[in-house]
């Protein structure tokens, strides 16, 4: 329970053993969720809500993911339609491929491509940067007017369907940096890093995971 006595819904946050993942999962215990850095498949497919965090390169994220054995596990999350959350190269994955690692197969669950930010701007885009909504305001956004949230990438994805792109950021030139396909949310931005803005990103979509029952 929280402390006003609520039920805190449990969150899995899928551990393959690459980058710096349980930053993401204190930020969910912070904003109210019972938020587990697991491998365990019993305690994701428990779980309200799953989130994919991930941080380096494109590739070899993927195969952390597939030597774990969470591929599988992460598709059938999304296929039950529990919120799912994609952060970083965590988002990345979930597209079909990516220009960093062409012989990679991403998750596909939303069609499209990684591609690089356009020459002529540093990359990586390490730094605060302001967030656009892009058509109706996506729910996980609804609380937040042009945020600025935290970036580290040098890639950004081009979904197949522009209607995916939930927000965008200006970087040389417009960089999507927020995506929905049904229950799944992606984020190019870090929201465990992005202050209140991000922390209200995740109380969000904690507050849909906890309206929604384990599976």
């Amino acid at each position: 329970m929280s402390g006003d006595g609520t039920a805190r819904p449990l969150v899995a946050v899928l551990d393959y053993g690459i980058g710096n993942l349980r930053s993401a999962e204190k930020a969910l215990l912070h904003v109210g969720a019972d938020a587990r850095l697991t491998a365990d498949r019993g305690v994701i497919d428990d779980a309200a809500a799953v989130v994919l965090p991930g941080v380096g390169a494109f590739g070899r994220c993927l195969e952390a993911l597939r030597r774990a054995g969470l591929e599988e596990v992460a598709l059938a999350a999304v296929a039950s339609g529990r919120p799912f959350l994609g952060i970083c190269i965590g988002m990345q994955m979930l597209f079909s491929g990516s220009d960093e690692a062409p012989t990679a197969r991403g998750l596909g669950v939303i069609p499209g491509q990684v591609v690089w930010i356009p020459p002529g701007v540093k990359r990586p885009q390490m730094q605060w940067n302001r967030l656009d909504a892009r058509g109706p305001v996506d729910p996980a956004l609804a609380s937040l007017d042009r945020p600025w949230v935290y970036f580290v990438h040098s890639l950004h994805g081009v979904p197949e369907d522009p209607d995916a792109v939930i927000a965008t950021c200006e970087y040389g030139g417009t960089i999507n940096a927020a995506f929905r396909r049904d229950n799944v949310v992606a984020t190019q931005f870090h929201p465990e890093k992005s202050g209140r803005a991000g922390l209200q990103l995740l109380a969000a979509f904690t507050a849909v995971a906890a309206g929604c029952p384990a599976r």
